[in-house]
């Protein structure tokens, strides 16, 4: 009788330990397969939520590395999970065309105040220069004329990018095609470009966002002034909020969102849970940026940048882990 009690008071304390255990790791035996792009600038906030799948018992797949467009449709095609770098209106276009809310959710806000525009040197700007709609004026845009064609050149978007959409768009609807041309390619190296020629004191117009680390390296306020636009005029007739401390900026003022699959997130509702309560502060991401830009930029690095920002910030990174339990219960 006492090895029979025993042996029923082993099985109860191993059941209990294996309930608490699942309530702790409710990820236990899923893989996750993310989808970003090939940008080492947003590594950061990708591996914040990796730790946080991990630490709720998740395996991360190895990350498809591909541009914005086709993110969205790996995922609307099932060849992914999630991804952490939606901005919520410029990339609503490709979320659409890839299945949309049909397939698809829009999960939480991971970084909200996100901007995007076209920037020029302080000095050009107080000189006149604080529309882009200035640069109809030929002679005002030969002030930005990097390649003697007698054209403003605009240090642009990666083809592909949502931003380009809004570009293109607003280029013909300014009327500028004639004054401008819109250089695109890897944009660290037009942008390096610009922030050089910035340097030997040469005027430069070029488009950014945030977060990125491009506003360490060339300040608003202090090295560069944003550009207003005539209106706010953005592709397929769309209509947002494009206006930032008294200045339509020509982009909608964004935010960063997840976005998940319908059958990933119906099956795991411990990292839908997380997808919705995880918040990265934007400044926390500029200012990994510019470590990343200052050479910080291995994937050890990176890694350390997430410890070190996960200790920062312990109280608030548990508390998502403990919501994310709680859900799956």
């Amino acid at each position: 009788m006492l090895k029979i009690k025993a042996i029923a008071a082993f099985a109860a304390t191993t059941m209990l330990t294996s309930v608490a255990y699942a309530a702790e790791k409710p990820g236990e035996g899923v893989t996750v397969r993310p989808v970003m792009a090939p940008s080492v600038e947003e590594i950061f906030q990708h591996r914040i939520l990796f730790a946080a799948l991990e630490d709720l018992g998740y395996e991360i797949a190895d990350p498809q590395e591909v541009e914005y467009q086709t993110i969205h449709l790996a995922l609307g095609t099932g060849d992914g999970d999630f991804t952490a770098v939606h901005w919520n209106k410029l990339h609503d276009t490709f979320y659409q065309e890839s299945g949309g809310d049909d397939v698809l959710e829009k999960v939480g806000t991971l970084i909200d105040g996100a901007l995007q525009g076209y920037l020029v040197n302080k000095s050009a700007y107080d000189a006149g220069v604080q529309n882009l709609g200035d640069l109809k004026d030929p002679e005002k845009a030969k002030l930005f004329d990097a390649d003697g064609d007698g054209k403003a050149d605009l240090a642009g978007c990666v083809p592909g990018w949502g931003c380009e959409r809004v570009i293109e768009h607003q280029l013909d609807e300014f009327g500028l095609r004639d004054t401008i041309a819109h250089n695109q390619g890897a944009y660290n190296a037009i942008i390096a470009d610009t922030i050089a020629r910035n340097a030997a004191g040469e005027n430069v117009l070029y488009y950014t966002w945030t977060p990125y680390w491009v506003s360490g390296a060339l300040v608003p306020g202090e090295d560069v002034e944003w550009l207003a636009v005539p209106y706010s005029s953005l592709p397929d007739g769309a209509t947002a909020e494009t206006t930032f401390d008294g200045k339509d900026l020509g982009f909608a003022v964004d935010s960063i969102r997840v976005v998940a699959t319908d059958d990933f997130l119906n099956a795991n509702p411990a990292a839908a849970k997380l997808f919705e309560v995880a918040k990265i502060d934007i400044n926390d991401i500029s200012a990994q940026n510019k470590m990343v830009s200052d050479g910080e930029d291995g994937s050890d690095d990176i890694d350390r940048h997430v410890e070190a920002w996960i200790e920062a910030n312990r109280e608030t990174y548990n508390s998502w882990l403990e919501a994310a339990q709680a859900a799956a219960q």
